[in-house]
């Protein structure tokens, strides 16, 4: 099935689908048989916009001590995503710590926000990528919550409320 969305309007009985979309529902679906539907609320433009005006703010306003670490606006969110619980984690084990060392500096070039680390005392490589925010990936419950997590772990980066960075921006 594509991975389109699909447009309807309510009639007050039933979903009708547009015209683009009873084309693609003919060529997936069997008339007469039942499935399962999920509303899926979209996020406002206005929010994801509002997002990334709070987010440059913030990553503008990090101490110094961060600019190395941070140098971009997209290092500072993905970070953040990542410092927040929003990613996937990777695991994998080495024969050995100095293995796993060898293993952590192969593997963070590839990818420049990622965080790669040896766990304490372990052989093990653990590699943290964030997770993506586009509209496909995140609804509009969790790309909000993954908005306010974010911009409150700036903030605190920051030394400041998350409330204040709103003000500013």
């Amino acid at each position: 099935m594509n991975a389109a969305p699909l447009n309807f309007q309510w009639d007050g009985e039933a979903m009708v689908p547009t015209a683009h979309s009873r084309r693609l529902l003919n060529e997936h679906f069997v008339v007469g048989e039942r499935y399962q539907f999920v509303v899926h609320e979209e996020r406002s433009q206005a929010s994801h916009n509002h997002y990334f005006a709070l987010l440059k703010e913030a990553w503008q306003n990090l101490p110094e001590a961060w600019a190395d670490k941070l140098p971009t606006q997209e290092h500072a969110r993905k970070f953040a995503l990542i410092a927040t619980g929003y990613c996937d984690i990777r695991t994998t084990a080495a024969p050995s710590r100095s293995a796993a060392l060898k293993i952590a500096a192969f593997v963070k070039p590839m990818d420049d926000f990622a965080v790669v680390d040896v766990l304490p005392e372990s052989p093990v490589v653990r590699v943290r990528t964030a997770k993506s925010q586009s509209k496909r990936a995140m609804g509009k419950a969790e790309f909000q919550k993954s908005k306010d997590d974010v911009l409150a772990y700036l903030a605190r980066i920051g030394g400041y409320e998350a409330t204040e960075l709103g003000r500013a921006a």
